[in-house]
């Protein structure tokens, strides 16, 4: 997706990414256990992206879900690759967190991550916000009960991993309709309701749901950072997309902020 949804070139990629963490103000999270962030072109959702990855702490193992957007799938597929690269250079893949995730019922396969933008397009903030030391865990949730991807979780948790989900919200509605949509979903993860998350929520709806419900069995916070549209960046307002991200956190490291961030 490089010279797609975000540069090409491996200068102005740094000067982007560096540019959007920026102005979201880096600030590492202490009891930070993951974050939600969009995956759309930088254009559009990289502001909102960055309030997520702004948060990130100079090392990581990050285990990273999304949608499978054009390959149908049944459960949670591990990519068997031992790296992911992108102008920035490689990724390894960790080899501990795969064996975790397959011992949690999650299978290999490539076919779902080959050809989809949902988790190459946040390797960047990535491997600009963790430059001390970075391994992943590439995984595309498909169809799957939010109990089942709960439980993959916990295990990847379990290994120290930080959990990453992307996904974007609501898709093509009017943006006055979008905005009062992605708000209800913003406040049903926020309230750790996975019940409340319909299909059409998000297109990575079935990570999402089961991140919501580890945070609900872990008693973890989860605090809305961002929401916006794609009208925001000067998107079409009769067709938007919707951007969220959201920080998971132990509660102690969260402070009452009041009310969620305001779209702008």
């Amino acid at each position: 997706m490089a010279g797609l949804f975000y540069p090409a070139d491996r200068g102005e990629l740094e000067r982007v990414v560096d540019a959007l963490l920026e102005q979201a103000g880096r600030r590492a999270r202490a009891g930070l256990c993951g974050v939600v962030a969009p995956h759309a072109a930088y254009v559009y959702s990289g502001p909102v992206a960055a309030a997520a990855f702004a948060l990130l702490p100079e090392e990581a193992d990050v285990a990273l879900l999304g949608p499978s957007h054009f390959v149908p799938l049944a459960g949670v597929a591990v990519s068997g690759m031992d790296a992911w690269a992108t102008p920035l250079g490689e990724v390894p893949v960790s080899v501990r967190l795969r064996e975790a995730a397959l011992a949690a019922g999650a299978l290999v396969a490539d076919a779902p991550h080959r050809t989809d933008h949902a988790l190459e397009v946040e390797l960047p903030f990535l491997q600009r916000a963790c430059r001390g030391g970075l391994e992943i865990l590439p995984l595309a949730v498909g169809e799957a009960a939010p109990g089942e991807v709960a439980e993959l979780l916990d295990a990847l948790a379990g290994q120290g991993a930080l959990l990453v989900v992307s996904t974007d919200l609501s898709h093509y509605l009017p943006d006055e309709v979008a905005r009062r949509a992605d708000r209800a979903t913003a406040e049903a993860v926020v309230r750790r309701e996975p019940e409340a998350l319909t299909d059409g929520a998000a297109c990575g709806v079935h990570a999402l749901r089961g991140l919501v419900e580890h945070a609900r069995r872990r008693r973890l916070a989860l605090d809305l950072l961002e929401l916006r549209t794609s009208a925001d960046a000067g998107g079409e307002p009769d067709r938007v997309v919707g951007y969220g991200a959201f920080s998971l956190s132990t509660p102690e490291s969260v402070s009452d902020t009041g009310e969620p961030a305001a779209r702008s």
